[in-house]
């Protein structure tokens, strides 16, 4: 079984809202930038990687409800994250730490709720 590319960008844009959401509330109202970045970078890499990992082998559940591809999109999204907050050098590295965190697991809950 593969998804359409709407249901993929619908997953995206879902992680990237909540990912947004949670980083604003992580990081605060003054990285309003920063906040952007973590949810565009979310959605970004949600996107990407079940686009071009839209294969049965990868979309079936190898457990009970839980497909290769609903583990490996948070991880990707986790590492695009740790990029950007290594490039970013922020100041207030635990808030990004934890920041990132909350991300991987709103991805992992909507890569499986979603898809």
């Amino acid at each position: 079984m593969t998804f359409t590319t709407l249901h993929i960008g619908g997953t995206a844009l879902l992680t990237g809202a909540l990912a947004f959401v949670v980083a604003l509330w992580q990081l605060g109202r003054g990285k309003l930038f920063d906040a952007l970045a973590v949810g565009v970078l979310s959605a970004a890499a949600v996107f990407l990687w079940r686009l071009s990992a839209n294969m049965p082998q990868l979309n079936e559940d190898g457990l009970r409800s839980f497909a290769a591809n609903d583990w490996a999109a948070p991880v990707l999204v986790y590492v695009v994250l740790c990029g950007y907050t290594d490039l970013r050098r922020s100041a207030d590295s635990d808030r990004f730490r934890r920041t990132r965190a909350f991300v991987g697991v709103i991805a992992l809950a909507v890569n499986v709720v979603t898809i």
